[in-house]
């Protein structure tokens, strides 16, 4: 067996790590050959003598990759593979074969071979065949999903990965996410719309195992309701009018990594039973085919619905409400979150401002109190928006916060009412502390005091 050298096999590790090979081969010598190259870097390595015993474990689980002998007692691999593609099978094939000649070669790949190997062949060769098609099918996912975030993304969002800020109630958001990172337990993350839980979703997911693998977020009230499950799932060649080619579904596409569903109260009735049947099962069928796709995902939730008030109206399935939420995190409204209002309109202004090409406008103490005194019910999208508006005028716009206080029946928390109403003396006096505190009838330390927790 040919050697490797320190760089390749280094390389060869990190990428082969995750990976699961399929063998179909009907000569014990090659395929005892081929297990005993591919086990000391993949983390699992089928076999299979034939194409019947071949369907039988891709039936089983999810195999990164297959390498096929194409002359088979029965059959050529060649015919099957084609037929495999036909039922949905979408594993990334290494044909190999001891006659070469193009007319094969050409055959293969129209059956969706991906790559063509000659024997004989030594050890290394297989390894870089396998090594090639990893890399390739990680290349063709991570466009896919990249040009799915383009046109989907908030255009300009930067560090979309950050749970930013240092509050208490934010504090006790990513301590809890960093302790539910590393098991496969579904999230289901709570806020109102604009609170950051996508971000959350992102943070928890570069703080796991799965930090290297894709993150897929999906929106899934953007999505057409006869739509979703084809989206999801994926389909063959002549599923439905228009599916000319078979498509991978999204699922599929994010194998080893994080799936983000927002607003999962949005999904219909056969979705949510489709949704169930993934998270009891691990499997998708892509629509049209016979073959199901072993799953290798942690799913996060999102919903700024009651979804026990959707269950109790009808609109969303009671069984499916138990099974996502497991572990539930509440993001905090941005006006409960304290001095992470200044954090946050920083970062804004200094990313914004860079994307716009417009000079940073100056947050002075005044805009500072009205920035923390107002409730933001928008919450962080709310902020984001009025620190552009802001940046194209050239000036902050403060007569747009309206100041709010709690309506009829509501009672509004003493630290909250006490920070708005210092916020405000503070502004009507242009800023003179000690002018405030004789106003409001305290000590200038007691002022000092409560603008220094405040950040002003």
């Amino acid at each position: 067996m040919a050697t490797i050298g320190e760089t390749d096999t280094a390389e060869l590790t990190a990428l082969l790590a995750r990976a699961s090979v399929l063998v179909v081969d009907d000569e014990p010598g090659m395929r005892n050959f081929l297990v005993k190259t591919l086990r000391p870097y993949c983390t699992f390595v089928g076999e299979a003598e034939d194409a019947a015993r071949a369907s039988d474990l891709l039936a089983q689980r999810h195999f990164d990759v297959m390498i096929l002998d194409n002359v088979m007692p029965g059959r050529k691999g060649i015919d099957w593979l084609a037929e495999e593609r036909e039922r949905g099978g979408f594993t990334d094939t290494i044909m190999v074969t001891a006659y070469a000649d193009l007319e094969t070669a050409i055959e293969a790949m129209r059956a969706g071979a991906c790559d063509f190997v000659l024997k004989p062949f030594r050890s290394n060769q297989i390894l870089n065949a396998v090594r090639r098609c990893l890399q390739i099918a990680a290349l063709r996912r991570e466009n896919s999903l990249l040009l799915r975030e383009l046109q989907s993304a908030d255009i300009g969002l930067k560090r979309r990965d950050k749970l930013i800020g240092a509050s208490a109630a934010i504090a006790a958001v990513r301590d809890t996410l960093d302790r539910v990172g590393n098991v496969a337990t579904p999230v289901m993350i709570t806020g109102a719309s604009g609170s950051g839980k996508e971000v959350a979703a992102r943070h928890m997911h570069l703080s796991s195992s799965r930090a290297a693998m894709p993150f897929l977020a999906i929106n899934c009230a953007t999505i057409p309701a006869d739509m979703i499950e084809t989206e999801l799932f994926g389909h063959a060649s002549g599923a439905f009018p228009g599916a000319v080619t078979a498509r991978e579904g999204l699922l599929p596409s994010a194998q080893g990594g994080t799936v983000f569903l927002d607003e999962v109260a949005a999904l219909n009735p056969s979705a949510q039973s489709a949704l169930l049947r993934v998270l009891d099962d691990g499997q998708v069928r892509p629509l049209g085919t016979e073959r199901s796709v072993q799953l290798d995902l942690r799913f996060v939730f999102a919903t700024s619905a009651d979804l026990a008030d959707e269950v109790a109206k009808g609109r969303f399935r009671e069984d499916l409400l138990f099974r996502i939420n497991v572990v539930e995190i509440a993001m905090p409204p941005l006006r409960h979150r304290e001095t992470d209002v200044i954090v946050l309109a920083e970062m804004f202004m200094t990313d914004i401002s860079a994307r716009l090409g417009l000079p940073p406008v100056q947050i002075d103490t005044s805009t500072r109190a009205a920035l923390l005194r107002h409730d933001w019910p928008g919450n962080i999208r709310e902020l984001r928006n009025f620190i552009e508006r802001s940046l194209i005028f050239g000036y902050f716009p403060l007569e747009t916060l309206a100041r709010q206080t709690a309506g009829p029946g509501q009672i509004e928390p003493l630290d909250q009412v006490e920070r708005r109403e210092v916020l405000r003396a503070l502004d009507a006096v242009g800023g003179n502390r000690s002018e405030a505190a004789r106003r409001l009838g305290v000590s200038r330390k007691t002022v000092d005091r409560k603008c220094a927790a405040w950040g002003v």
